[in-house]
C-alpha cells in the first residue's frame, strides 16, 4: 500500500473534536468581524458629510485664476444633494456636535440594549438569535446609505437608523463569546481569545478600506456594501453555527474519567483529583473574601448537558460574581478610549495631516493593526502570569503617556503618525480585548455558578454593556471638545485611562498579595495518548 501524502497525514492527525473547534473558532471570528466592518463606515464618511468651506473656496479661487482656456471649461458644480460644506444637515457650523450625536445615538442604544441582550440571549437558541441580529443589522446599515441615493437630509432619519442598528447589534457579542466559551475550556484561554479577538481589528480594517473606496465618490455604497456583507454572514450563521459541542457529540474539555471514543476522538487519563485551587484567579482574584482555602480536595461535577438544565442566572446574581463590577467599570473607561479612536481617528488625521478621506481611512487602519498585536500580547502575558487584572495594570499606565506623545508627534509628519498609531493601537486594545474576552469567559464560568452554562451570556453582556456606556460617552465628548482643539480630546482620553487603572487597583492588590501565582493543591490534568 502506498504511503499517504504528507498533506493527508497532516489532516488526519487532528481529531474530530479539533476540527470542529477550529471551524467554530474561524466562523465566530468572521461573524463578529462583519459586525465591526459595518460600524466603521460612519467614521470614514464623516470627512465627506462635512467638507471645509475654506477648502472649497480656495479651489474656486484657483479655478478663476486659470488661463482663458481653463475658464472656458464648465465650472465645478456640486451635486444637487450636497452643499458647499458637505451633506446637509452636516454642512453647518455645528457639524461636530451633529456627527457626535450620530455616534452617541448608536452607542447609547448599544449600551442599553446590551444589558437586555444577554438576558434574552441565554433564553433563546444562539443560532437563531445571532442570525436575526445580523440580518437586521445588515438592513439598517444599508438603510443609512440609502439616504444618499434617496436624497434624505433629515437628521432624525439618520439618528433613528443608528439607534435601531445599535440595538440589533447587541445580539452579536454575548452570542459569539458564549459559543466560543462552550467550545474552549480555560487552558490557554488568554492566548486563544487574544488571537480570536483580533476580529475587532480585522473588521475595522476591512470596514475602513471598503468605506474609503466609495467615500469620495458615492458614500452611500460605503454603508450598503458592509450591510450586505453582514446580512450574508447572517445566512452563513444560520446554516453552519453549532452552539454547543454536545450538539455534534463533541467535548469542549476532557472528561474526568478514562474512556476512549471512536472516529479519532482522544483518549484521556485521569492523573489527579480536581481542586478549586486549579485556577489561581479562583483563589486570589475571584473569591469574595479574598482568602485562600487550604488544600480542599473535591471534584466539581458539571452536568452532562453542560448545565442546560439549570435556570438562567438573574441580572443581580451575575453582579454578585466577584470581579464582575470592577472589570465592568474598568472596561467603561478603556472602551471610551478605544471607541473615541474608532469613530474620530480618520477625521483627526484628515484635519492634522491634511489628507483626503480615502487616505485618512487607510492610515487609520494602522491603529487596528497595532490592536491585533496588543490583544494577543495581553493574552499571552495573562496566561503566563495567570493574572488578568495585573496584565491590564501593566499596560494601562503606558496609555496616557503614549496618547500625550501621539497628540504632539502626529503633527510632525506622516512617518511619526504611523509609528504612534501602531503603538497606541497595541496599548489601547490590549486591556480592552483581554477584559471583553478571557476575563468575561472566566467570570462567566466562575466556580460559584456550579456549572451553570447559562450565566456566560449574562456576565458577558453586563461587562460589555457597561463598557459600551463609555463607548457612547467617548465619541460624544470628542464631538463636544474638538471644536476647542484636539488637545482637549487627548486630555480627556488620558483621564479615562487613569480611571480605568483606578478601578483595578483592588483586584491587582489581591493578585499580587496571593502567595504565589502557580496553582497549588491537587488538580485534574489530562494527557493525550
Amino acid at each position: 500500500m502506498a504511503r499517504l501524502p504528507a498533506g493527508i497525514r497532516f489532516l488526519v492527525s487532528f481529531s474530530r473534536d479539533q476540527w470542529y473547534k477550529a471551524f467554530i473558532f474561524i466562523l465566530t471570528f468572521l461573524l463578529y468581524a462583519s459586525f465591526h466592518l459595518s460600524r466603521k463606515p460612519i467614521s470614514i464618511v464623516k470627512g465627506v458629510l462635512h467638507r471645509y468651506c475654506a477648502a472649497v473656496n480656495d479651489d474656486e479661487v484657483r479655478f478663476d485664476g486659470q488661463s482663458q482656456k481653463a475658464s472656458d471649461s464648465p465650472p465645478h458644480r456640486l451635486p444637487d444633494n450636497e452643499t458647499d460644506c458637505g451633506w446637509a444637515p452636516f454642512g453647518q457650523d455645528n457639524y461636530q456636535q451633529l456627527l457626535g450625536a450620530l455616534d452617541y445615538s448608536f452607542l447609547c442604544a448599544y449600551a442599553v440594549g446590551m444589558y437586555l441582550s444577554g438576558i434574552i440571549g441565554e433564553r433563546l437558541p444562539i443560532r437563531y438569535y445571532l442570525t436575526f441580529g445580523m440580518l437586521a443589522s445588515g438592513a439598517f446599515t444599508a438603510l443609512f446609505g440609502l439616504g444618499y441615493f434617496y436624497d434624505i437630509h433629515s437628521f432624525g432619519f439618520y439618528v433613528v437608523t443608528q439607534v435601531v442598528n445599535g440595538l440589533v447589534q447587541t445580539t452579536g457579542w454575548p452570542s459569539v463569546v458564549t459559543c466560543l466559551g462552550n467550545w474552549f475550556g480555560k487552558g490557554r484561554r488568554g492566548l486563544i481569545m487574544g488571537v480570536w479577538n483580533s476580529h475587532t481589528s480585522v473588521g475595522n480594517i476591512l470596514g475602513s478600506l471598503i468605506a474609503g473606496y466609495w467615500a469620495s465618490t458615492c458614500w452611500g455604497l460605503s454603508f450598503i456594501v458592509p450591510g450586505a456583507i453582514v446580512a450574508a454572514m447572517g445566512i452563513v450563521c444560520f446554516l453552519f453555527l453549532v452552539e454547543h459541542p454536545k450538539d455534534v457529540a463533541c467535548s469542549s474539555t476532557p472528561v474526568a474519567h478514562s474512556r476512549s471514543c471512536e472516529n479519532g476522538v482522544h483518549r484521556f487519563r485521569l492523573q489527579k483529583q480536581a481542586s478549586p485551587a486549579q485556577d489561581p484567579e479562583v483563589q486570589c482574584l475571584l473569591l469574595a473574601d479574598g482568602k485562600r482555602s487550604a488544600h480542599q480536595s473535591h471534584v466539581v461535577i458539571l452536568p452532562g448537558n453542560g448545565g442546560s438544565g439549570m435556570a438562567a442566572i438573574s441580572f443581580v446574581g451575575a453582579l454578585k460574581i466577584p470581579g464582575v463590577i470592577e472589570f465592568s467599570l474598568c472596561l467603561l473607561f478603556a472602551k471610551l478610549v478605544s471607541y473615541t479612536f474608532l469613530f474620530w481617528l480618520p477625521l483627526y488625521i484628515t484635519n492634522v495631516d491634511h489628507l483626503d478621506v480615502k487616505k485618512a481611512g487607510e492610515l487609520s487602519t494602522l491603529f487596528d493593526v497595532g490592536g491585533i498585536f496588543g490583544g494577543i500580547l495581553a493574552g499571552v502575558i495573562s496566561d503566563r502570569l495567570e493574572k488578568r487584572a495585573s496584565t491590564c495594570g501593566l499596560m494601562l499606565p503606558f496609555q496616557p503617556r503614549t496618547l500625550y506623545v501621539f497628540s504632539a508627534v502626529s503633527r510632525m509628519g506622516l512617518e511619526a503618525t504611523v509609528a504612534m498609531l501602531l503603538l497606541s493601537g497595541a496599548l489601547v486594545s490590549g486591556p480592552y480585548a483581554l477584559i471583553t474576552t478571557a476575563v468575561s469567559a472566566d467570570l462567566g464560568t466562575h466556580k460559584s455558578l456550579k456549572g451553570n452554562a447559562h450565566a456566560l451570556a449574562t456576565v458577558t453582556a453586563i461587562i460589555d454593556g457597561t463598557g459600551s456606556v463609555g463607548a457612547a460617552l467617548g465619541p460624544l465628548l470628542a464631538g463636544l471638545l474638538s471644536p476647542s482643539g484636539w488637545t482637549n480630546v487627548f486630555y480627556m482620553l488620558m483621564f479615562a485611562d487613569a480611571c480605568a487603572l483606578l478601578f483595578l487597583i483592588r483586584l491587582i492588590h489581591k493578585e499580587l498579595s496571593c502567595p504565589g501565582s502557580a496553582t497549588t493543591g491537587d488538580q485534574v490534568l489530562f494527557k493525550e495518548h
